[in-house]
């Protein structure tokens, strides 16, 4: 064989830390920004890359892999005996039949398209099940197919300008629900395809909530992409914001709900960065905006309320390490009652790094076990828990790590 030929990678397979500096180095992540994410030196992060010393420990490894978003343990590690995908979540059964339904185009029809109104009572009907299902996936999946049908044969047989702006909404919101039930499944593409059909439908709409929901959804695709992306989130959500900034005077709650939940995105990814006045900074105006909203209301869709701002807090905290305040934060909010199961799900996991950062380990895993009497299939897709549960799995502690490995059992991590 020429010497130049390409190596065979499993002949000779690549050492832990090639594969460590390939995917920072596509997450757009310096040396020293993931050395003060996992609290060590730049020195140790070049060491680890170039062989100089040995791969870390699991816990370690969990944490990286979280840290550059590697979906599959094995792409990290090289050990092709270790699939585990700590990002994407099972494919869900239904995920085929709501799949034929986005990627379906008919141009003609043999029934006549359901009423705007009939449908908004539909999608209304659908948000609420989301939010009061555990098995909130199944249940969002049974209704999905026929929901998009249904939406986009409305907007295909509108016949006025109104009429074909008011569905186009509806669809929207169809794409919006179907991208909550699509997220963390292993169908990247379907997402995306979603996320664009959604801010679409929003544009064409010309409806100043449709575009708030979708721009907010597609701002977390982007931010969940990886650092490299987190620009384009920021565009996306700074543009949504200025196009919602006139309508906010006489805007009403769903509208000004949809622009706190922008500006607490904003927050998010500015966490994620690292920036923490920046992060604080839009936390508080979210806020503010959260203020203005009646005592009890709730969001349909982005679940924003007076409420929600606790849980904001802490992830805003645990998104900057900020150990010790995550866990003030998680104090704090657990005053408040989220009504939504998967958001109250999703909640308690962001408690749960809280109190992983903060070394309380056994509160953790507790917290979790919450999260998944809540809603068992938010923590089943949900990458920070399973790596929660997979780095206790090797607790030197017994009855942690049965608690673990139960617990793994659950999430579909452990064979029972």
């Amino acid at each position: 064989m020429p010497s130049d030929a390409t190596p065979d990678p499993y002949a000779d397979p690549m050492a832990f830390g090639q594969r460590m500096q390939i995917y920072r180095q596509r997450r757009g992540m310096s040396r020293p920004v993931l050395a003060g994410f996992l609290g060590k030196s730049p020195s140790w992060v070049k060491q680890v890359e170039t062989g100089q010393i040995q791969p870390p420990k699991l816990p370690m490894i969990l944490r990286i892999a979280e840290l550059l978003r590697v979906r599959d343990l094995a792409d990290l590690t090289g050990d092709q005996t270790l699939h585990v995908d700590l990002f994407i979540g099972p494919g869900h059964p239904r995920l085929a039949g709501v799949k034929a339904a986005v990627d379906a185009f008919p141009l003609t029809a043999d029934r006549e398209a359901p009423p705007t109104q009939h449908l908004r009572h539909r999608l209304d009907a659908a948000w609420t099940a989301r939010h009061e299902a555990p098995n909130h996936r199944e249940v969002v999946g049974k209704l999905l197919p026929d929901l998009i049908r249904d939406a986009q044969l409305a907007v295909r047989q509108s016949n006025t300008a109104a009429e074909r702006r008011a569905a186009q909404a509806i669809l929207s919101e169809v794409y919006s629900l179907s991208q909550f039930f699509v997220a963390y499944q292993p169908d990247s593409a379907l997402l995306w395809r979603v996320a664009e059909r959604g801010m679409v439908a929003a544009q064409d709409s010309e409806d100043p909530h449709a575009v708030g929901v979708a721009a907010w959804l597609t701002a977390q695709a982007h931010r969940d992409s990886g650092p490299a992306h987190f620009d384009a989130a920021d565009a996306v959500t700074l543009e949504a914001l200025r196009y919602l900034e006139p309508h906010l005077p006489d805007a009403d709650d769903n509208v000004l709900a949809v622009a706190g939940a922008l500006q607490f995105e904003a927050g998010y990814t500015a966490a994620r960065r690292g920036e923490n006045g920046t992060a604080w900074g839009w936390w508080d105006k979210a806020e503010k905006t959260s203020k203005k909203l009646p005592a009890g209301y709730f969001h349909p869709v982005t679940s924003f309320s007076r409420a929600i701002m606790g849980a904001h807090a802490v992830t805003v905290a645990v998104e900057l390490h900020q150990g010790g305040e995550s866990v003030r934060q998680a104090a704090r909010a657990d005053k408040a009652v989220i009504k939504s199961r998967p958001r109250r799900a999703r909640h308690r996991i962001e408690e749960a790094r809280a109190y992983q950062l903060d070394g309380q380990p056994d509160v953790a895993l507790a917290t979790l076990d919450k999260a998944h009497e809540a809603a068992s299939e938010t923590i089943k897709y949900n990458g920070y828990a399973r790596r929660i549960v997979l780095e206790e799995t090797e607790a030197k502690q017994p009855e942690r790590r049965q608690r673990a490995s139960e617990l793994a059992v659950k999430l579909g991590l452990l064979a029972a």
